[in-house]
């Protein structure tokens, strides 16, 4: 490790510039005289047109530039926004359940610690990667472990945002049907093959995800963003404002049960199984709990841990951040974790205060039970599905960077294997749903798993082996906070598999396959 270097020399592998490096370089050597004296982080040229040649960092070892995610003007709002999209996701919809099993003081005292270490984490990647000048993932692991930290941080960007987008698809799955049945005014029993959520989510995949996966750039996508998290926010507010208009106990929803038992048996069938088996009558449920610990609140911690990952995407909007800096970049993370820390308080609290214990893993299916055909809920379903889908492209290229960077280290851009990986991505990824029994099952083993590494583990090991001794030594307090921090990763994993394993073995809890 040698940071005296200077600050174009350095490079994911140490090495220096190679002078016979093509097309790329006439410009770089142009852009050293502008960038003498920046910030270490600025190593690439904005201006440049050569996007297929353009990688996060310059490849050191002679060959091409493989990457495509690098345009260095996004505004300091916009990189709120991107990282507050990559933030937020389906994971919203569990979190008034989660609540629903630890009580709001428990619950608000974990959210709160969750944000806090993601904030810590994201300032241990973001110092490491300027300590060696390395913005990408799976480069860190490979200049502080080698050969096995790349893999390792490879394989758990491609566990993690395969999970994620899987429990985006499941929503398209669960919810299309329901919006299309509603706005039909159609019966669930009519066959019709579009009101099959496995038809839909294999059509929506490949007729608008897999366009926009197709995209070169990531950058491109950034559009998206804040019109998905606007769709978020119509759900936010549409929670809000349902938990005044929706009384418990639910005398509403028995009439609208009664009702439909004249209708359809299946209406009838659905209702009592979301309330045990009988109608509410008085007000004994309708109480808020502070502190609450049952077999459900294991899934609560890996659950949070989920909605809370973003740092495969962190370092990607780092390098497209206008004049990026650490600092500049940690404000970005830290505005873009308390917005959604926020929102995510603020819909479990709302949710949870409307169904209190007779809440549902997937919040959305509590409210039809009420009302299938509120036009309100409606639009929140629409909103909902939109977010999901827009966010799916956004979680995808992460993956096809690790595996490019697992299976093909030193291969420039192809059209052929860019098209090919997505499609095989998709494809899996709409197995997994179709055969994944529910969602909450998709949180508690990704987010027990993957998630620690991310988060916790991969961060701070890095950060021990990346920052040199003579800076830092190994008895220095960061390194001891950071040693500490990857020890609490594993002992996470641990506990949450543990109680994972154990809720599935005594059969308390239809963890996959349910509620």
């Amino acid at each position: 490790m040698e940071p005296a270097r200077s600050d174009m020399s350095i490079l994911p592998n140490g090495k220096g510039h190679d002078l016979g490096e093509e097309m790329c370089m006439p410009m770089k050597t142009m852009m050293e005289e502008e960038q003498n004296g920046t910030h270490h982080g600025r190593f690439d040229d904005p201006e440049s047109t050569l996007a297929e040649n353009i990688e996060f960092l310059p490849n050191g070892d002679g060959k091409k530039p493989r990457f495509t995610d690098f345009e260095g003007k996004t505004s300091f709002g916009m990189s709120v926004f991107n990282l507050g999209n990559a933030i937020m996701g389906s994971g919203i919809l569990g979190l008034a359940y989660a609540m629903a099993n630890t009580g709001i003081l428990l619950f608000l005292f974990l959210l709160t610690a969750v944000a806090g270490l993601s904030c810590y984490s994201i300032h241990l990647l973001l110092k490491s990667s300027g300590i060696v000048g390395i913005r990408s993932y799976e480069q860190l692991g490979f200049r502080a472990f080698g050969m096995t930290g790349k893999m390792a941080a490879g394989i758990a960007i491609t566990l993690q945002n395969i999970g994620a987008m899987s429990s985006y698809l499941y929503i398209v799955k669960s919810e299309f049907p329901l919006v299309l049945q509603a706005f039909l005014k159609t019966d669930t029993t009519s066959g019709d093959w579009y009101l099959n959520g496995n038809y839909l989510v294999v059509l929506v995949s490949f007729s608008i995800i897999l366009p926009l996966a197709l995209m070169k750039q990531l950058g491109y996508l950034g559009y998206s963003s804040g019109f998905s998290l606007s769709c978020m926010v119509f759900f936010l507010s549409a929670v809000m404002y349902k938990k005044f208009q929706i009384l418990c106990p639910f005398e509403e929803f028995s009439a609208n049960s009664t009702l439909a038992h004249a209708h359809s048996n299946v209406t009838v069938n659905h209702a009592h199984s979301y309330h045990n088996g009988h109608v509410m009558e008085d007000d004994s449920h309708c109480s808020p709990q502070m502190f609450t610990v049952n077999s459900q609140t294991a899934y609560t911690i890996p659950i949070l841990a989920f909605a809370f990952v973003c740092h495969p995407e962190v370092l990607p909007i780092y390098t497209e951040l206008r004049n990026p800096t650490q600092k500049k970049m940690q404000h970005v993370s830290n505005i873009s974790i308390l917005i959604m820390y926020t929102m995510y308080f603020l819909a479990a609290l709302f949710g949870y205060l409307t169904f209190y214990t007779n809440v549902e893993p997937e919040l959305l299916h509590t409210y039809s039970r009420i009302d299938p055909y509120d036009t309100l809920i409606l639009c929140v379903r629409l909103a909902v599905l939109t977010a999901v889908t827009l966010t799916v492209p956004i979680v995808l290229f992460p993956v096809r960077r690790a595996i490019q960077e697992m299976v093909f280290p030193n291969k420039t851009f192809n059209w052929i294997r860019h098209v090919a990986i997505a499609v095989i991505l998709l494809t899996f990824i709409n197995m997994l749903v179709i055969f994944a029994p529910n969602i909450l099952g998709i949180f508690g083993i990704i987010g027990a798993t993957s998630a620690p590494c991310l988060i916790f583990i991969f961060p701070a090991v890095f950060y021990i082996r990346i920052v040199p001794k003579d800076k830092e030594p190994m008895r220095s307090t960061p390194k001891i906070f950071a040693a500490c921090f990857a020890g609490l990763g594993v002992l996470f994993m641990i506990m949450s598999l543990s109680f994972i394993i154990i809720d599935w073995t005594t059969g308390s809890s239809s963890a996959l396959g349910g509620h």
